[in-house]
């Protein structure tokens, strides 16, 4: 192993992995720490947390236990994985985890860049954009656990953390002393610099002259660049043979961002679904049991069952009830009805939303995934590696386009009913 990746939540984890498999290395994906060797096989290994929104303290916890095994696997360097929104509140956790890390590995510095231009996100002075708008004007300042209210990663991560936050500008990454910029940085003391990035080019040049770093932070797409520097080259070895998965399908979404509901809204038109309102879900077995009937009763349709909302319907459930009741509600809910579908017979399943994902895969326990084929953008098609197959798709809640439900059926084998 050269590669080893700490994933924050399990979506982003299966979007490394697939941005790792694209550049050549053969890699796989664990749910959760593995508790034996890894495989012997692997040029990367990714392990996916469910740490994003935790306590800083669990989450500092298990990302360096995750970081232990995969040394103790041989990885060489080691990427902390977050989202390219930067996911994160004032307290935590990237900016705690990033520099445990750095302790843990003895890293004098590390380049934060969570940038992923095919899907929008790019950093400029330091500030983070999703497409054409700052970070706290896309939709992100409204996100129901983790709302980015400020675009400036520097002074966001800066409030986290007590190691000192420098900058990587553009015009330097684009020149031709960004060797000597990182050395005098860790001369004055940043541990945590973020780099600006609007290009895959740009990402290119920040993998490369982090060839030497024990650690290195980001979204997916900073990982694009880094295999080649193990010499690593692009080759259809690193993904599994693939063949379609055939059985029923089922597509759980319990994400509110403005993709996500356009793409319910789509599926909707031509397919069975099912909208769980948050008294419902509170509700606990009652829901569950009306879910079953919904999804056996539509078993050869793949239906959809969802409780995408738009943010004041959000906003209005998280005060009447509490955020952490409202969220772990859900994510007890759709854990239950994947655990049910799975032993049920269903052999597809496409979750949207990083705790949904995060929460629906964790009731496999740990166990590897092989990497299948892309379906869009950072979502690949994932392989669970037991009989009888069963293939995933877990998306991020901002990812793919308007028919990416449709699109998933049939990546994953079987197509639409």
């Amino acid at each position: 192993m050269k590669i080893g990746v700490i994933g924050d939540d399990f979506t982003g984890s299966s979007d490394i992995a697939n941005t790792l498999a694209k550049a050549g290395a053969r890699t796989v994906q664990y749910f959760g720490i593995p508790e034996g060797a890894a495989r012997n096989d692997l040029d990367a290994a990714v392990v996916s947390l469910k740490s994003r929104s935790i306590a800083p303290s669990e989450a500092v916890g298990q990302s360096i236990a995750a970081c232990r095994w995969l040394l103790a696997n041989s990885a060489r360097q080691i990427i902390f994985k977050y989202c390219s929104t930067f996911d994160s509140t004032p307290h935590g956790n990237i900016g705690p985890v990033a520099e445990a890390l750095l302790e843990e590995l003895g890293a004098p510095l590390a380049l934060v860049c969570p940038a992923f231009p095919a899907n929008g996100r790019t950093i400029y002075q330091g500030h983070l954009f999703v497409r054409d708008r700052l970070l706290n004007e896309s939709g992100m300042e409204k996100h129901p656990l983790t709302p980015m209210t400020d675009p400036d990663i520097r002074r966001w991560l800066q409030r986290q953390t007590r190691a000192k936050v420098g900058h990587l500008p553009l015009s330097v990454i684009r020149g031709s002393a960004i060797e000597e910029t990182l050395a005098e940085a860790q001369r004055t003391g940043d541990r945590l610099l973020v780099a600006d990035s609007i290009d895959d080019l740009d990402l290119l040049k920040l993998s490369a002259a982090a060839a030497g770093h024990r650690l290195v932070t980001g979204g997916s797409a900073i990982a694009a660049g880094l295999p080649v520097n193990f010499g690593i080259r692009p080759s259809t070895r690193a993904f599994s043979t693939f063949s379609d998965v055939k059985g029923p399908a089922l597509i759980l979404s319990g994400s509110c961002s403005n993709a996500t509901r356009a793409q319910v809204t789509a599926y909707a038109a031509a397919h069975p679904v099912l909208r769980i309102e948050v008294a419902d879900a509170l509700e606990g077995e009652t829901a569950a049991d009306r879910i079953v009937r919904f999804v056996k009763g539509n078993r050869d349709r793949s239906p959809l069952v969802y409780s995408t909302a738009d943010s004041a319907e959000v906003a209005a459930a998280q005060l009447r009830y509490g955020t952490e009741r409202v969220a772990a509600a859900f994510e007890k809910l759709f854990a239950g009805v994947a655990e049910w579908a799975i032993a049920s017979g269903f052999a597809r399943i496409v979750v949207a939303g990083g705790e949904t994902s995060g929460a629906v895969a964790s009731t496999f326990g740990p166990l590897a995934l092989d990497i299948g084929p892309e379906i869009d953008p950072g979502v690949p098609v994932l392989l669970v590696d037991r009989t009888p197959r069963v293939a995933l798709a877990l998306k991020s809640g901002n990812f793919g386009g308007v028919d990416f439900f449709e699109k998933a059926l049939c990546a994953l084998g079987g197509g639409v009913s």
